[in-house]
């Protein structure tokens, strides 16, 4: 027992208490079961509304969705079968539902956990290759390629939660004997060797990948941007200098006017030009938004791991089960966290996200499905309006009515 670290413990103590601490027990109770109530149906209903929103929006059907709604899914998946078990545990003070429920219910928090921070290495990676490299993109981040990353993130966690707790080998021989003769405490008492393994692949490597992507990824969004503005700049200033006749002379050759033709490429705004703006402005904020999710991933999640570790190299070091559960549900609030940062920071998914509720709530499904196209307000191109106006316009056949009634009244 003594290379043994106890992950979670549920076992209680009997003792006599006074009405009055009695009293204060139940309102200690009610307000655990308040708040801990609040973030299990906020966390289902909140991802149920994004994959919801997602797939009633044409606009957010983007390949870095997939992620996202898989990423809802698990979280969900979280707040329903991790979190409610712990809700009883929590409230009860024991373990109600036997001997092998425990080891399901261990192994389900190990694995939805596991699946949900792997879906946001995932798209550190999907963003790393469409911001720093945006040409291998459309090769790369196919919905083949994407369906795999997929299938893997939801396979390869079982091999580390299901497996190691039904067969018995994440804890010793008298640990599994100790849980078979009480049922009733739910005592995940792990060894060093799987603590060290588990904490490895659930979190430590993948937020080393995170943390290295989202690095790349801000240094190559400040580049482009950068880029753009300084040759935006020096365009201006080169367009005001040849309007005065201090750069281009009637003697100039084929260089400066090709250099002409550069400054009035970046000083008005073409259609394709716009498009490309317009859609790394996109990714910069999409990888903003997602660079906050995992910022908020890692600070509700590296407390309790911070312990697992601890704890599991310290063979003389105790932990009370109210910190280990106050841990636990920190670890939690991760997954009700994510919808929140789509509706505050997302412009899309927040008006997604009213659209779908008025539609719950307000008997407006009838109502087509917004695709967001209104919401998307930007300036307009000059030179791509005059280019695309049809000789049938209305504007067009009443600027001939007019310069037709001016000649025939000069006629006359």
């Amino acid at each position: 027992m003594e290379n043994e670290t106890s992950y979670y413990s549920t076992s209680t103590t009997q003792i006599t208490k006074t009405p009055d601490q009695e009293w204060t027990d139940y309102l200690i109770v009610f307000i655990k079961a308040t708040i801990m109530g609040s973030i299990i149906i906020v966390s289902i209903f909140g991802n149920l509304l994004v994959i919801v929103s997602v797939m009633r929006h044409r606009k957010l059907r983007i390949i870095t969705n997939y992620y996202v709604i898989s990423l809802a899914f698990a979280d969900m998946l979280v707040a329903m079968f991790a979190m409610t078990f712990n809700f009883s545990v929590q409230i009860f003070g024991k373990w109600l539902f036997g001997y092998f429920m425990c080891d399901v219910w261990n192994s389900l928090d190990v694995y939805f956990s596991t699946v949900s921070i792997l879906h946001l290495c995932c798209i550190s990676v999907d963003r790393y290759i469409a911001i720093v490299k945006p040409l291998k993109y459309a090769l790369s981040m196919t919905k083949k390629i994407v369906a795999l990353m997929l299938l893997a993130t939801w396979i390869s966690p079982a091999f580390l939660s299901f497996l190691p707790i039904l067969m018995g080998w994440y804890a010793t021989k008298e640990h599994l004997e100790e849980h078979f003769k009480n049922p009733e405490n739910c005592e995940f008492k792990v060894n060093k060797s799987y603590a060290i393994i588990s904490s490895s692949m659930s979190f430590w490597i993948p937020c080393t990948i995170m943390i290295y992507m989202y690095l790349a990824i801000f240094r190559e969004a400040n580049r482009q941007e950068k880029d753009m503005y300084n040759r935006h700049g020096a365009a201006l200033l080169l367009h005001q200098n040849n309007t005065n006749g201090d750069m281009l002379s009637n003697s100039g050759g084929s260089s400066k006017t090709l250099t002409l033709h550069e400054i009035n490429q970046d000083l008005h705004h073409t259609p394709t030009k716009e498009r490309n703006i317009n859609k790394m402005k996109r990714e910069h904020k999409a990888a903003r938004t997602l660079s906050i999710i995992m910022g908020t991933f890692i600070l509700c999640w590296l407390p309790f791991f911070l312990w697992y570790v601890t704890i599991s190299l310290c063979t003389t070091c105790e932990c009370s089960d109210t910190v280990v559960g106050i841990l636990f549900w920190i670890g939690y609030f991760n997954s009700t966290l994510n919808p929140l940062i789509y509706a505050y920071f997302n412009k899309d998914f927040r008006e997604a996200f009213k659209n779908t509720l008025q539609c719950a709530f307000c008997s407006l499904c009838r109502r087509p499905p917004s695709d967001l196209d209104k919401f998307d307000i930007r300036r307009p191109s000059i030179r791509y309006d005059d280019r695309t106006r049809s000789i049938y316009s209305e504007t067009y056949l009443k600027h001939i009515d007019r310069r037709r009634s001016s000649e025939f009244g000069s006629s006359l």
